[in-house]
């Protein structure tokens, strides 16, 4: 099973030749001055992508397009399930209103190279927003609506904006978020202050920019008021290697450590990627059911379908509850979605509450061509459930906020390969990929270790930290020579297919044995009784460490706790050993998550041992981590 023929061939030259082979992809982008240099290594392991070339990336996204007679495209589709609307904008429509806030932005003294903090819910403003700073040239940040005024403020001064952009709030099924208090909250807590805000007024919330204005010497704006009287602007010609936002890692802990991403090298990644790994182009509809506060918001919701020339779904609501498990297969069937792109603890969630499908009997779904599946690890339960669901391909693929794009994937428009249950398939080209053990040395097919790639990653990935060479260095490029570790473990088959099973800190020690956290959730999400699950290493004065499960039911499951204890137990000692240990099991009603939908393990660990921890910022529900703890470190 061993990859062959188109991607083999395209994998090769993209190490072999990085010259030519970006050099060729980056004729999908448009250019005002094209590159002649596709890599530059001069200040390595500091690499730059098409360090000649000038572009702009939101030219590349909308005006091209409307250039190319494409203009009544439908580009941007809204639904918001939490309003019960929906509206399509044109490329010349959202061109139009991006041209009108870049003119909003400017006037408000904006340039290139300047900052602008984007603080919204899942409207259209966040995405004309981000496209009329990469209009300007300016550099957008984009923190995730309704964080803590004390991590926006961490982000304000890290960033150091002109403008903060925000809304009147974000609306969630059983209450709606106020956002301005947020926002001065922490514009007052910051150090460094912002000249202006400016406020997307929505009906149904408390507070308006007015009540604000003027506080500390910041003058606050009504979006609209501003956007009646300006100029429109057009784009700004900037360097490929100039920085296009700044997108701070989720679970940050004192100084935040702020992902740079370049134009040029992001905008050719991109477009090589609609066209080779998600095979979506013009006419066709892409919805990534995330959010632009994360990586895969900015990636897919924004730009890469935009640049594409397709068609973005920008999905405001829940897998569940808004109304039911069934709004994925609404929102999909009623825009005539061709690719879906969601995370695994979506599926889990929707699979919980409706273990039949049934909720999907309504919706026309002959359209969907491929779901494709990032943010965890998709176990082979919820793989199979959603494959056989949806009778579509079911595409795993591996990348983090700081790749931005597939690291692995099934290269659907390239050369769709053969699906394995577990693996995310393939090192994408450009990424040259190895599995090490702790002392840097590539081991055996099959064998578990940590994950790195190769230097230098291809474009599209970070350039570095901002304001922090040294510590983009110290925290990826220093741990094992010549290569960026991912801190993630896993393996790599006879086949060449990657199996990643958990960050290098899931990989537990069972009396000298060392065994994968993931491996066991594998094993335990099979149940068919299981919805979710976590493993987590607890510290074991005896073994060292010893395997916990908490399991989380499917929606209507009669099991008794210790008959499904007894279950986990035999099923675990069947497919990894005695070795494992597997003993304990916790049945609770949920597990704690960042907002991405990533479950916090090291969390729960640090707690079931005692150890001092911090909630994440980004957690989704705090009660869930105070109703988990009694049972994670019980007395306390």
């Amino acid at each position: 099973m061993a990859a062959s023929g188109d991607y083999a061939q395209a994998y090769a030259r993209s190490l072999d030749d990085p010259e030519g082979f970006w050099l060729e992809a980056a004729s999908l982008v448009d250019w005002d001055s094209a590159p002649l240099q596709a890599l530059d290594d001069s200040a390595a392991p500091l690499y730059r992508w098409f360090p000649d070339g000038r572009m702009n990336t939101s030219y590349n996204a909308l005006d091209r397009h409307v250039a190319a007679g494409r203009g009544e495209a439908d580009a941007l589709i809204y639904d918001s399930a939490m309003l019960g609307f929906a509206r399509t904008y044109s490329y010349a429509e959202l061109l139009a209103e991006v041209e009108t806030f870049a003119g909003v932005l400017r006037g408000l003294g904006v340039e290139r190279g300047d900052r602008v903090v984007i603080y919204l819910p899942m409207i259209p403003q966040a995405v004309i927003a981000m496209l009329a700073a990469a209009r300007l040239g300016a550099v957008h940040s984009v923190v995730f609506g309704g964080f803590a005024p004390k991590e926006l403020a961490a982000r304000i001064d890290d960033a150091r904006p002109a403008v903060v952009v925000t809304a009147s709030g974000g609306l969630e099924p059983r209450r709606a978020v106020e956002y301005l208090p947020h926002v001065a909250d922490a514009l007052a807590a910051a150090t460094h202050r912002v000249n202006h805000v400016v406020v997307a007024a929505r009906d149904g919330f408390a507070h308006t920019f007015e009540d604000y204005d003027g506080a500390d010497g910041t003058a606050w704006h009504d979006w609209d008021a501003l956007a009646a009287v300006a100029a429109p602007a057009g784009p700004v010609s900037v360097a490929a290697t100039d920085p296009l936002y700044i997108l701070y890692t989720s679970g940050t802990t004192g100084a935040p450590k702020g992902v740079v991403r370049d134009n040029g090298g992001h905008a050719v990644a991109l477009a090589w990627s609609m066209r080779n790994i998600y095979d979506v182009g013009p006419g066709q509809v892409m919805w990534t059911a995330s959010d632009v506060g994360w990586v895969v918001g900015h990636s897919y919701i924004v730009y890469a379908p935009l640049i594409a020339g397709a068609t973005t779904v920008l999905y405001e609501g829940k897998p569940v509850g808004t109304p039911d498990a069934g709004a994925f297969w609404r929102v999909a069937g009623q825009h005539g979605v061709d690719a879906l792109f969601t995370a695994p603890t979506a599926l889990r969630a929707i699979r919980k509450a409706d273990p039949e499908a049934a909720l999907m009997a309504g919706s026309d779904l002959s359209k969907l061509r491929t779901l494709f599946v990032a943010g965890e690890r998709l176990d082979p339960e919820t793989f199979a459930w959603a494959g056989k669901a949806l009778g579509v391909p079911v595409v795993d693929h591996w990348w983090q906020t700081e790749t931005g794009w597939a690291i692995c994937a099934n290269p659907q428009g390239l050369q769709p390969l053969p699906i394995k249950a577990g693996s995310a398939t393939v090192p994408v080209p450009g990424f040259s990929l190895a599995v090490v053990d702790g002392e840097g040395v590539e081991v055996p097919a099959g064998e578990e270790g940590n994950i790195v790639l190769r230097l230098p990653l291809p474009p599209g990935t970070l350039a570095t930290l901002w304001g922090s060479d040294d510590r983009f260095r110290s925290s990826y490029l220093e741990i094992f020579e010549g290569c960026y570790t991912t801190g993630d473990s896993g393996y790599v088959d006879q086949d060449g297919y990657v199996f990643v099973m958990g960050r290098t800190d899931d990989v537990i020690n069972v009396s000298g044995h060392r065994l994968s956290t993931g491996a066991m959730e594998q094993v335990v999400a099979a149940h068919p009784a299981v919805a979710e699950c976590a493993v987590i290493g607890v510290a074991d004065s005896l073994k060292g460490q010893r395997p916990c499960g908490y399991v989380v039911l499917k929606s209507g499951s009669i099991l008794g706790v210790e008959e499904l204890r007894a279950d986990l137990v035999k099923l675990v000692r069947e497919a990894i050993g005695p070795v494992a240990d597997f003993k304990d099991v916790q049945v609770v009603q949920a597990l704690p998550k960042t907002r991405s939908g990533k479950i916090l393990r090291k969390t729960m660990r640090q707690i079931a041992d005692g150890d001092a921890y911090t909630v994440p910022s980004t957690i989704e529900d705090p009660a869930v981590i105070e109703a988990l703890a009694p049972l994670l470190r019980p007395g306390g």
